[in-house]
């Protein structure tokens, strides 16, 4: 017995019978040998690190000097909106005018973007994306507009990926493994999240490599040399700094169903709208378009002046709402004008991500919801701000469809890490609501979108 079964490993284990074996693929990926790529996506992590913090000390020193400026003016009765209105106005003029003038496909986030040329699917060229949406981003975010630092880090991340990967004269397999990897380390940056950036890559890009363990390394040496290098520029804090919750108990768990439903209903309404949106604008023509920067951002900036909870990135409107213990219809009114102003904001071609915006979304219609869910049953919810961070979630998950990416986001974004129950259960439902009402993923949405206009204008030029 004992000699049939050494007879048997012995078959087992020859070449000849392993290239029969369906899961060889595996054991040839075991023997993969470290390459250079691994030691070009840490220069990779680190010049994105450099980038992306740099990046939001410009934004930061923009909205200070905003607001010193307001702040000059503040006593005057005229000037006190019409400086606001017009410094705002004129910025983000300037920022549309680098886009449409040098690169438009920088326009918006720059995600699917990314996710095209890691598919060979859409030309990207570093050296026109890369200053553009540094210095137009920097107008854009820094006038007030409603739009995140993630778009712009992504895209920055990934065209340093390019750029490092063509110094190095790598092959196309591993210049697309350093663009992967840079768009991993943008989104690390931009909120000081690691694993979010690595996640984010893997479940909402996923990208096809010939060898998953060098890409996959890469992708995480990157993000947490950007981390690293983040982190001694700008500090170890979270990027939203609040409180942190206790455990849910299990039996008020059952509340973040619902929370999950309206969320996921939310996200398929916010895509639904974003995309007629950008039809409208993409469809302006005359002095309408030329002039649609300073009208967007002169509308951004008067409400700035007249109500601030209403624009902005969204980490002031979280921190604002979760501080300022404001009504249940004072939250319903500000969730209902940033939603059609992130639409007026993304759907003119702005300069800047939705992920921010979208987590003020999701802070209101929570914050909103735990008020209403206390009436209905006193003392059976735990804290409103619970029901705050688990929305955040939920709504990129629902927007999205990345439920385990907006999971982890958020925990890094806030610090929480002891909520995992609610979070995951808000995140599957909002996500799975989202799916059944027939929505579709915003950035697989937009990369189609974006794709079916690089084709119609090659056939343009070949005419």
């Amino acid at each position: 017995m004992a000699e049939h079964h050494a007879r048997s490993n012995d078959r087992l284990s020859s070449p000849s019978t392993l290239k029969n074996i369906p899961w060889t693929a595996r054991f040839r990926e075991a023997t993969k040998k470290l390459t250079i790529v691994l030691l070009w996506a840490l220069v990779v992590g680190a010049i994105t690190g450099l980038v992306g913090s740099a990046f939001r000390l410009g934004v930061e020193a923009l909205l200070n000097q905003r607001q010193i400026l307001a702040n000059a003016v503040r006593d005057t009765p005229v000037l006190a909106w019409l400086v606001p209105t017009l410094v705002a106005g004129g910025m983000v003029q300037i920022s549309f005018y680098l886009v449409r003038r040098f690169a438009p496909e920088t326009a918006g986030s720059g995600i699917p973007q990314v996710e095209g040329a890691i598919d060979g699917l859409l030309p990207f060229e570093w050296r026109r994306i890369l200053p553009v949406k540094f210095f137009g981003g920097l107008l854009s975010i820094g006038a007030g507009m409603i739009a995140g630092f993630e778009g712009p880090t992504i895209q920055m991340g990934g065209s340093i990926g390019q750029m490092v990967g063509q110094w190095a004269k790598l092959d196309r397999e591993n210049l697309r493994i350093l663009i992967a990897a840079g768009a991993g380390a943008g989104l690390t940056t931009a909120f000081n999240a690691p694993i979010a950036g690595i996640l984010f890559v893997t479940e909402e890009v996923r990208p096809k490599f010939r060898s998953w363990i060098v890409s996959y390394r890469a992708v995480m040496i990157a993000c947490i040399t950007a981390t690293i290098v983040l982190r001694l520029i700008l500090g170890q804090k979270a990027f939203l700094k609040i409180e942190r919750f206790e455990i849910v108990p299990l039996d008020a768990l059952w509340m973040f169903l619902p929370l999950g439903i309206a969320l996921g209903i939310l996200g398929y309404l916010f895509n639904l709208f974003l995309f007629r949106a950008i039809d409208f604008f993409s469809g302006t023509r005359g002095w309408f378009h030329r002039g649609l920067g300073f009208l967007v951002g002169g509308t951004i900036g008067f409400l700035g002046w007249w109500y601030a909870p209403l624009v902005g990135g969204g980490d002031g409107t979280v921190i604002w709402s979760l501080d300022n213990h404001s009504s249940a219809g004072i939250l319903w009114l500000v969730l209902l004008g940033r939603f059609a102003l992130t639409l007026l904001c993304y759907g003119s071609g702005e300069i800047g991500g939705i992920f921010a915006p979208m987590l003020a979304l999701a802070t209101l219609l929570s914050l909103a919801l735990a008020k209403t869910f206390d009436t209905w049953f006193p003392h059976v919810l735990p804290e409103p701000g619970v029901f705050a961070v688990a929305g955040m979630g939920g709504l990129v998950a629902a927007t999205v469809r990345a439920p385990l990416t907006a999971a982890l986001l958020t925990f890094e974004l806030t610090d929480n890490f002891s909520i995992i129950l609610p979070m995951l259960i808000t995140c599957v439902s909002a996500a799975i609501v989202a799916h059944f009402l027939g929505g579709e993923p915003v950035y697989s949405v937009l990369l189609r979108r974006a794709c079916e206009r690089a084709s119609d204008e090659t056939l343009t030029d070949q005419v």
